[in-house]
């Protein structure tokens, strides 16, 4: 029995997880594998009526949890970053999810501005980097500032004294080797486990020198340690056209957290749009993981059963994936595969007219006829 923690969300969120729940439930009928769905109400509505994001007490019950399945949250009524802050990134922080991994897959089907097959698997450290939330915004003459960088790997603390004439904002990007050295070993680990050859670092090394200079040499230290597995760097700008131009040349890519998070939404429109793209946030020591679409809310098509699923059933997926279903999800990937594939059920963003239950039903048909064949 797997229990299951589930944040419907905001916005397309409830549309989308229903059908990724529809997929478990076909799951449970054809492998006899049991899930029990824990139902929490945190998003935008909640909020809205209570002055609530997420109690601290809910972090404590979630631990009782195999895995959390994570929609989407926003909604144009909260000033942004107060759900996303205060529930998505709470929730990251607190398990200390610092594996973000986000394959780029291209589906037979599927129009993409590449025309090209790739399966590319983007790791993104989920944890450190731009993303520690430590700076601030100065309109003072004299300025001083404590800042507590506060994770579960360490604790740091930083006294900011300033004078200056001008108004301006400052924000700090940290790495620790811990933060760093764990990911990478993930990345290699994860590519020998697939039986791929190589793993890509992506940095800026050559402008912000300190912190990814840093980052480089923990990527060799590591690299040192997979003599089977070759490696390379490549700048993120240079990366941005890689990945346009020859994206096939690419396997497993790792980066620190701002870069992944851009490149990988560029990895999404390669792939066809956010609706098809997929992400895990996982914490392998801890064996623990929250699955989610990248795309966000989507309030402008909320209601209207428009939106697509694909990428919700493909986390979930990956949640299958970790948690040592393998069969069972690649039967999910491989159904999705064949429904794009043959292009009768596509939502409007994929250009086609189907609703998104539609897409779910299709895609559950199709378990039950391939499952016959494993």
């Amino acid at each position: 029995m797997y229990k299951i923690a589930v944040f419907k969300g905001d916005g397309v969120g409830p549309e989308v997880i229903r059908e990724a729940i529809k997929v478990l439930n076909t799951i449970s009928e054809i492998y006899g594998i049991d899930f029990e769905f824990l139902d929490y109400p945190y998003g935008a509505e909640h909020y809205l009526k209570t002055g609530e994001t997420l109690p601290d007490y809910v972090l404590d019950e979630l631990k009782e949890c195999d895995a959390i399945l994570f929609s989407a949250v926003g909604d144009p009524r909260v000033k942004p970053g107060i759900l996303e802050q205060e529930i998505l990134l709470k929730l990251r922080f607190h398990f200390d999810l610092y594996v973000n991994l986000r394959p780029i897959i291209t589906f037979e089907g599927v129009k993409t501005p590449i025309n090209k097959r790739v399966r590319i698997y983007y790791i993104r450290e989920n944890t450190e980097d731009f993303y520690v939330a430590a700076g601030d915004h100065v309109s003072k003459t004299k300025y001083t500032s404590k800042l507590n960088i506060k994770r579960n790997l360490y604790n740091i603390k930083m006294n900011i004294d300033i004078e200056s004439d001008e108004e301006f904002a400052y924000q700090i990007g940290v790495i620790s080797k811990k933060g760093a050295e764990r990911v990478i070993r993930f990345a290699f680990e994860f590519a020998k486990e697939k039986g791929l050859s190589k793993v890509t670092s992506v940095d800026k090394a050559n402008v912000l020198s300190y912190i990814y200079n840093f980052w480089r040499d923990i990527f060799k230290d590591v690299a040192s340690k997979f003599p089977e597995i070759s490696y390379e760097f490549v700048y993120v700008d240079a990366m941005a056209m890689y990945l346009i131009t020859k994206p096939e040349s690419f396997e497993v890519i790792v980066s620190p957290n701002m870069f992944g998070d851009i490149l990988t939404d560029l990895g999404a429109a390669i792939q066809g749009g956010i609706g098809l793209a997929p992400s895990a946030n996982i914490n392998p020591e801890k064996k623990f993981g929250m699955f989610e679409p990248i795309h966000g809310s989507a309030p402008d098509i909320a209601g209207k059963n428009i939106s697509n699923p694909i990428a919700m059933i493909l986390s979930t997926a990956l949640m299958l994936d970790f948690l040592g279903e393998k069969d069972a999800s690649k039967i999910v990937e491989k159904s999705v595969s064949e429904i794009l594939k043959e292009g009768k059920y596509l939502t409007p963003d994929l250009g086609g007219n189907a609703k998104t239950y539609q897409v779910g039903d299709a895609i559950c048909k199709k378990l039950k006829e391939i499952s016959k064949q494993f």
